[in-house]
């Protein structure tokens, strides 16, 4: 059901390559439709934005205006929550925003000998759209994990877009949206949605970054919309690489390799141990706990499709591996964790020791669970307040400075041939 491999096999190497392999060719047609519906909302605006609700959603709505939840609904939401549903909520919102409090760049300048300063002045973002996936798919964890680092941020407004099917609203949700701060809610969904937060319409107002989970027109639309606005990440199938020596519970490894397996069947969990052993129990707690699953259909064609159990000469070359691989997720599974630690240079986020599942880090350790995938670890970073901060220099120039600046600048500009450039800076030292 999954493979088994090893690092000392003449195939290894492009076998390895295919596993990692994740076509990122889009679908033609999806980006026709794309494409039209971005084109449609830009043009006609909020009528736009209701024919595609009406067509694809089954809402009707007159106008735009009436698909924005009132905060009092949000409000009920939250408080007609069961008791232990409405505490683990808050739990997990106090924890992601004390986690994410700590984030926060600030300003900074410093002043030379001759009266010039230079810094650095950081700004929130304005505003900022946050799609939600919704209908019978409860996400309230991407609520939080995308509006709280903006709220800790300072955005001046977040307005959350979420379909709603049928008119069917998720209480979980929108008690999530309560608590987190967000401004506004649109029961909005798919391309539109995303094409109403890009270029506005008559009712709803232009953010400058978009981000959240959807669907494969979700992503498509994002993509299409970036340079307009930002977005947070194109995100592929979610990913678990597992290091487990002697010590790892074979129960625990298995779990925790279906935890990202019942996504979706592209989903990747991949194990590595130096210990036949090893591999060999979480191989057999595989078979007999899968059963039991659910998903356990998806889990099954997510682990034949895309899984693989490796044995690797050490934990050394299982360090080397993982960052090969670049992970979403990478799990320390082992006695000893720290010195492992010290070698990981590439993974979305690390979960260190047996206890630390990467469930936990899903819904309320505290770190954001949004995540680079396929091996964009190597080059990105989570989600997190500075993703809704920018950054402006600052450079005040003394009398003084322009002496010693001017001709450095100057006789750049001559070398570059920019004239205009090089007068500026002259006329600013000249006697």
């Amino acid at each position: 059901m999954i493979r088994r491999l090893s690092t000392q096999s003449a195939q290894f190497e492009p076998t390895l390559d295919a596993l990692l392999a994740f076509d990122h060719a889009t679908d033609e047609k999806i980006e026709q439709t794309v494409a039209e519906i971005l084109a449609r909302v830009r043009r006609e605006g909020d009528a736009a934005v209701l024919d595609y609700t009406r067509r694809f959603d089954g809402v009707d709505a007159a106008r735009l205006a009436e698909l924005e939840l009132p905060r009092a609904e949000l409000d009920a939401a939250l408080h007609g929550l069961p008791a232990v549903q409405r505490q683990a909520l808050e739990t997990a919102a106090l924890r992601i925003r004390n986690y994410h409090q700590r984030q926060k760049m600030e300003s900074w300048s410093y002043t030379e000998a001759d009266g010039t300063r230079l810094g650095q002045k950081i700004t929130p973002l304005d505003r900022v759209g946050l799609y939600v996936p919704g209908g019978r798919a409860a996400y309230p964890s991407s609520v939080l994990m995308n509006a709280l680092p903006a709220k800790v941020a300072g955005v001046g407004e977040l307005i959350m877009v979420v379909p709603t099917p049928r008119g069917e609203k998720n209480a979980l949700v929108l008690a999530a949206a309560a608590l987190a701060g967000v401004d506004r809610v649109f029961t909005l969904g798919g391309a539109q949605a995303v094409a109403a937060l890009a270029y506005g319409t008559q009712t709803m107002p232009q953010v400058d970054k978009i981000v959240g989970p959807g669907n494969a027109y979700v992503a498509a639309a994002k993509r299409r919309v970036f340079g307009t606005v930002g977005i947070d990440m194109v995100a592929g199938p979610s990913e678990v690489l597992v290091i487990a020596d002697d010590s790892a519970h074979p129960d625990w490894v298995a779990m925790d390799l279906f935890a990202q397996a019942e996504h979706d069947e592209l989903a990747q969990s991949i194990l590595l141990s130096p210990s036949l052993a090893v591999l060999d129990r979480v191989a057999e707690s595989i078979a007999r706990l899968l059963p039991a699953m659910p998903r356990r259909a998806v889990i099954k064609a997510s682990l034949a499709g895309r899984g693989a159990l490796i044995q690797v000469a050490d934990l050394n070359e299982a360090c080397a591996l993982a960052n090969r691989i670049a992970p979403e997720h990478l799990e320390l599974a082992v006695a000893d964790p720290a010195p492992l630690v010290e070698k990981i240079r590439h993974a979305g986020a690390i979960f260190i020791g047996h206890y630390a599942s990467e469930s936990l880090g899903d819904y309320c350790a505290g770190p954001n669970h949004v995540l680079p995938t396929s091996r964009s670890a190597r080059f990105s970073s989570p989600l997190g307040v500075y993703d809704f901060q920018k950054r402006s220099s600052l450079i005040e120039v003394s009398q003084a400075g322009a002496q010693t600046l001017g001709p450095t600048a100057a006789t750049l500009a001559h070398g570059e041939g920019l004239t205009a450039h090089a007068r500026a800076a002259e006329l600013r030292f000249e006697p």
